[in-house]
């Protein structure tokens, strides 16, 4: 038995006895002679159900929902008529990257304005941490500053919570952050006593509050992980109460084998698994949806629970990491560049960029080609203006080969570059919207159409994701209802991550609340113009406070750290001897 099994195991049983013994009381039934800190009259109220809407008001006290019904002669402290507009729970994004941008605005403009109340930290995490690790981490940063005071993912979490936030924030443990902590960024495997190591990190983060364990298999040194070690780490999360979430190792030409390995996963965990940003990369592998749908629907039926997100685009956006072979990135980024300088190492690496179909990694950029691929975000300020060029239109200017443009690009910025890469195709972008188990996720960060975040470009997913849901899938393409798009933005990824008192309209809930006009609601990013705010929504609430009010951002430090069901922080958080001992969503 494992160091701290036993000590879990007493634990889990003392909770379960408790849980057992002591139901929690339902809400105690509204009292027409109270006032109410504030109500909403006169919505349409999509309480996330999926169920048809009905007219009427939601009252709210201090953090939490206490009636959500027909109009009743409430009276309270602040009364808004909302006029017919819907009135939907927070909208949750699945997968968000306000990691760094969150130190610049603690708003996550470009997301509250779409309506979302939870940004969800996946692929990797920001913590744990070693001293070499916190180093790097500050080398590193580009238009966005910021001490890096923490070693623990709950430090790191607390450090947002203490500077304020305005929507509620939820991460999950990086498997290739509990790698690099014990084994750095090399392509080595590690030994029974440093994977029981990594283990011991997993096991904290959950105790921490991680929401279970995530990892992002097409970039080193993530991608050097085997499928025992992930399965190991995944078990450590799932007797902590968290699920697996994954940026498969192929989202084109080995796609079938990647959903396979994300099932044998899950199944060997006990725990569900999350697929990010469902999608299928590549002209030529577009045929391949039917496939990898068939795959996940026979998992489900057979009791393995395997969802997925996605973001609504047609390019993905990550950097020029995803269009070099990993071998050259053995080791982290300083050591990629300095291997780039070589001549040899140089011209083989552009041989393997030219494989658009290579046997062992995901080249995206020989998916896109050169001209398919947009560059968005540089650090050295002598490259922005190259920002919104292409990668072909670049190396036309400088009169090189697009590969050598993208091997000096990365040794000139001293980065991965950030960038986009058109691969997926519309139609089915439109069939998996409308897949019951497919939620939401931008993949980007929290960004603001000011200050330091105009210094580079953004995808436009970043400021347009949610609210393209219900502008292009509920009103023109008609793939969705409201109220099945309410449900797929809110409640399907609360219940993927186990948050019952999230992601619904109902009383004893938290106060993340939406209210929109589902016939405005408009997205405006482009590529061309990414920094743009959609529009459509009035108001939105987190935790009972007004987060935008008026259509207007108030700045409040409304939102709170949301922690996963192992937290120690709370009655009976603790993580216990297996999966099976915990409650999962179907």
């Amino acid at each position: 038995m494992q160091f701290y099994s036993l000590c879990s195991f007493l634990a889990a049983g003392v909770a379960l006895f408790a849980a057992a013994s002591a139901a929690p009381a339902p809400p105690a039934p509204p009292d027409d002679k109270a006032i109410h800190d504030l109500i909403l009259r006169n919505g349409v109220v999509y309480d996330g159900s999926g169920k048809d809407a009905f007219h009427g008001d939601i009252a709210i006290d201090a953090d939490r929902i206490t009636y959500v019904g027909p109009h009743r002669d409430f009276t309270a402290r602040t009364e808004i008529d909302v006029k017919g507009q819907a009135i939907a729970p927070g909208f949750i994004n699945m997968l968000a990257h306000p990691e760094d941008s969150l130190f610049a605005d603690r708003r996550a403009l470009s997301d509250l304005m779409q309506g979302v109340t939870l940004e969800v930290m996946g692929e990797f995490s920001m913590g744990p941490l070693n001293p070499k690790m916190q180093e790097l981490m500050a080398a590193r940063q580009d238009d966005i500053k910021y001490p890096v005071t923490w070693t623990t993912l709950g430090e790191y979490l607390d450090t947002l919570e203490h500077r304020g936030i305005g929507p509620n924030v939820a991460s999950f443990v990086g498997a290739s952050t509990v790698r690099t902590v014990v084994l750095g960024e090399s392509d080595v495997q590690p030994t029974p006593a440093q994977l029981q190591q990594m283990r011991a990190l997993v096991h904290r983060a959950m105790e921490e509050g991680a929401l279970g364990l995530t990892t992002m298999l097409i970039y080193a040194p993530a991608t050097y992980a085997k499928t025992p070690e992930l399965i190991a780490l995944a078990q450590e999360s799932a007797r902590c109460g968290g699920i697996y979430t994954v940026h498969m190792r192929s989202e084109g030409d080995r796609i079938e084998a990647a959903v396979q390995e994300t099932i044998d996963i899950a199944a060997a965990s006990g725990a569900p698994a999350e697929i990010y940003h469902l999608k299928i990369a590549g002209k030529e592998n577009w045929g391949k949806l039917d496939r990898v749908i068939d795959m996940i629907e026979k998992a489900r039926a057979s009791g393995i629970r395997i969802s997925a997100d996605m973001y609504t685009y047609t390019a993905g956006a990550t950097g020029l990491d995803a269009a070099m072979p990993p071998w050259v990135q053995d080791g982290g980024l300083e050591t990629w560049i300095a291997r780039l300088k070589d001549p040899a190492i140089r011209a083989k690496v552009i041989t393997d960029m030219r494989n658009p179909h290579p046997d062992n990694w995901e080249n995206l950029y020989g998916a896109a080609g050169a001209d398919g691929t947009l560059l968005l975000a540089f650090k050295n300020p002598k490259l922005k203006p190259l920002t919104g060029k292409s990668l072909a239109a670049v190396a036309k200017m400088r009169g090189v080969t697009p590969e050598d443009a993208a091997i000096d690009l990365v040794i000139e910025d001293g980065s991965r570059v950030g960038l986009a890469y058109f691969l997926m195709n519309e139609d089915n972008i439109r069939r998996q919207v409308a897949l019951p188990w497919v939620s939401f996720g931008s993949d980007e960060a929290g960004d603001a159409p000011e200050g330091v975040f105009l210094l580079s470009a953004a995808h436009p997913r970043a400021y347009g994701n949610f609210a393209r849901v219900f502008a292009e899938y509920v009103r023109k393409d008609h793939s969705l209802s409201v109220q099945e798009a309410v449900r797929k933005l809110a409640t399907l990824p609360a219940d993927n991550l186990s948050l019952p008192d999230r992601g619904r309209l109902k009383p004893g809930a938290f106060a993340d609340i939406v209210v929109f006009d589902p016939v405005t609601i408009q997205d405006h990013a482009t590529y061309e113009q990414p920094h743009q705010l959609s529009t459509g929504v009035s108001y939105v609430i987190v935790n009972g406070k007004f987060a935008v009010r008026d259509a207007a951002p108030t700045g409040a430090a409304s939102g709170r750290i949301v922690r996963g069901r192992a937290w120690t922080g709370a009655q009976h958080g603790a993580c216990r001897s297996a999966a099976k001992e915990w409650t999962w969503s179907k």
